[in-house]
């Protein structure tokens, strides 16, 4: 038994609580490297971040980087846009699955070891958060209904692709309708026939107090909600027509307005692959 890490307390912990598969949360971040230090910053995400800042901590048990080079930041609208200025700030996208059930668990620990790894210089600075949210499980919409990868799979399965959509309700009455349109109506539509497996839906939650101050605190978390287009081609191939008209959509139903829709590529983990075309 190691005082050090209080091993003894591993076997308690273990034993209590919830310990499924659904992902009930996620953690959505879209960074901005500074200009030069781009090389820099994806070796330290993908060398130690990833990882002691990520998928070592408890209950986070699925990741998955994107990137946007610069012709997919180009595809991004609306033009002026809520989440980010300008639109093609954020080049670089990283999605995490939280055990349902977890989450108070999991930012106790986020915070702490993330206090922690700062104090010990192993926090690249040269950065800046355009979105970083924890986020709520809403719903999932499926194009082939029972067949093809679950949600919990879409981290893991080779996906060529995402597009991450951001959309906002007028006020905080209407996201509930908003939800229940995009669920039941809007995506089933878009889905049937499209490159895109499914669509996972989630709300953001506010970032605790004691958070790390260069991560600004979430916007909307009344209001918005984030969708993750899990796609089977390059979003290149099939921009138009399969996604170009979003926000029309969307204000069409009266029900709320797109603030973002920026297509990204999965990135080749352990390599610096796509870092010399994202300007």
């Amino acid at each position: 038994m190691s005082e050090d890490t209080r091993s003894e307390l591993y076997a308690k912990l273990a034993a209590v609580g919830p310990y499924g598969t659904h992902p009930g949360h996620a953690l959505i971040t879209m960074v901005e490297p500074h200009p030069g230090h781009e090389y820099a910053y994806n070796r330290w995400y993908e060398d130690d971040h990833y990882y002691a800042g990520a998928m070592a901590m408890p209950w986070m048990y699925a990741g998955r980087r994107w990137v946007a080079t610069r012709d997919l930041q180009l595809l991004r609208y609306p033009e002026k846009s809520a989440i980010a200025q300008p639109v093609t700030a954020g080049c670089y996208l990283s999605t995490y699955w939280i055990t349902a059930g977890r989450y108070d668990d999991h930012m106790r620990w986020t915070v702490a070891i993330n206090k922690r790894l700062n104090r010990d210089a192993r926090v690249y600075h040269d950065r800046t958060h355009v979105l970083t949210a924890f986020q709520n499980h809403e719903a999932t919409v499926y194009r082939d209904g029972a067949a093809g990868p679950r949600d919990v799979h879409a981290l893991d399965h080779p996906y060529a692709g995402l597009v991450l959509q951001v959309v906002e309700a007028d006020t905080p009455e209407q996201r509930g309708p908003l939800l229940e349109w995009l669920r039941t109506r809007h995506l089933p539509k878009r889905l049937a026939g499209s490159p895109a497996a499914l669509v996972t839906v989630f709300s953001p939650t506010p970032l605790p107090g004691d958070r790390m101050t260069y991560v600004k605190q979430v916007e909307g978390v009344d209001t918005r909600l984030t969708l993750l287009w899990f796609l089977q081609t390059d979003p290149r191939e099939c921009w138009d027509p399969c996604f170009t008209d979003l926000d029309a959509a969307v204000t069409e139903s009266v029900l709320g307005r797109v603030e973002l829709v920026a297509p990204f590529i999965p990135t080749v983990p352990g390599t610096d692959t796509y870092v010399d075309r994202l300007r």
